[in-house]
């Protein structure tokens, strides 16, 4: 708890600095509407980190294709709706192909390397992510589209500021996500298997854990939370195969500031990096660097974190 506390302070400094310097002289309602904005697509980036810590912590794979699987989702609810088919069904078939796309590499190819070096599983499933990318750019031309949920048109108050409800879906699904997988992680025997399993895969087979099974929910559920980002990054942000499937970069940049291992870190990393990078728009000298923003800030978050330590992303280490 109290490395809880001390990573809150940390990125609650670091956000309000910022918010200070970038912010002087504007207005208090448009400063507070980019606050609002930046939470919202930080939470996208805190959705995906989370899912990949989930997936690496079981498996040893950082999956890179998870915004290629998110922008499979959302093009087949988009075009499921198009045809007239009932719009939370189609949704809810767009979010199954999540866990379906990522079980089928997960349990296929991911599982022919699962004792390679963690750089060649990565690697392998960037080609994933462009295979999925080139069939999605085949079926689908590059017209402008537009994915809408009834929540958007309902918002609330706060502070002053209209708050649409989608925004506070997104927010509060990703903060009830860390708080529920922590918990499944810290008490329940699967989530034992699955850190014994990060551990020392060798062992943890020698010792009884199943591990097709342990892997194979890691991967659903990893595959589930990338096709739900990928529907709200197509609602809030924009409806772009390309602009979705590359999502994974700031997600990347989420899971390392919480060292792939810490899920509230990789919670309050995502939220400062969309803040901070929604407050980077502000600027007209720092604007051009947005793109680059995460990964600055997980650089210096693991430099400050990590004074005096070994840092390895191995778990065989």
């Amino acid at each position: 708890m109290r490395e809880i506390l001390k990573s809150l302070l940390l990125w609650v400094a670091l956000v309000g600095v910022l918010a200070l310097a970038l912010g002087h002289g504007k207005p208090p309602n448009v400063l507070g509407l980019f606050i609002v904005s930046g939470l919202a697509v930080g939470s996208l980036y805190a959705l995906g980190g989370i899912g990949l810590v989930v997936l690496y912590r079981a498996t040893g794979v950082l999956n890179l294709a998870a915004g290629a699987i998110g922008a499979v989702a959302v093009m087949v609810a988009w075009q499921l709706v198009q045809w007239g088919i009932f719009a939370p069904l189609a949704w809810v078939m767009g979010l199954a192909l999540g866990p379906m796309l990522a079980t089928a590499y997960g349990r296929t190819l991911a599982s022919r390397m699962a004792w390679r070096e963690p750089v060649v599983k990565a690697v392998a499933s960037l080609g994933f992510a462009f295979v999925l990318l080139g069939l999605v750019s085949f079926l689908w031309s590059d017209d402008p589209r537009k994915f809408e949920l009834p929540t958007d048109k309902a918002a609330v108050m706060l502070l002053g500021l209209r708050v649409t409800v989608t925004r506070l879906v997104v927010v509060g699904a990703t903060i009830a996500l860390v708080i529920g997988i922590s918990a499944a992680l810290d008490s329940t025997r699967i989530g034992l298997q699955m850190r014994a399993l990060a551990n020392n895969r060798r062992l943890s087979s020698l010792i009884g854990i199943p591990i097709t099974r342990v892997e194979t929910l890691a991967w659903a559920l990893s595959g589930l939370i990338f096709g739900f980002t990928g529907l709200m990054f197509g609602d809030l942000v924009r409806l772009d195969p390309s602009v979705i499937t590359f999502l994974v970069i700031p997600c990347v940049a989420a899971a390392i500031a919480g060292r792939l291992q810490s899920l509230p870190d990789v919670l309050m990393g995502g939220l400062a990096m969309g803040v901070i990078e929604s407050l980077l728009t502000l600027s007209d000298t720092f604007k051009d660097v947005r793109p680059i923003a995460p990964y600055v800030i997980a650089a210096l978050v693991l430099l400050l974190m990590n004074r005096g330590r070994h840092l390895t992303f191995s778990g065989e280490d």
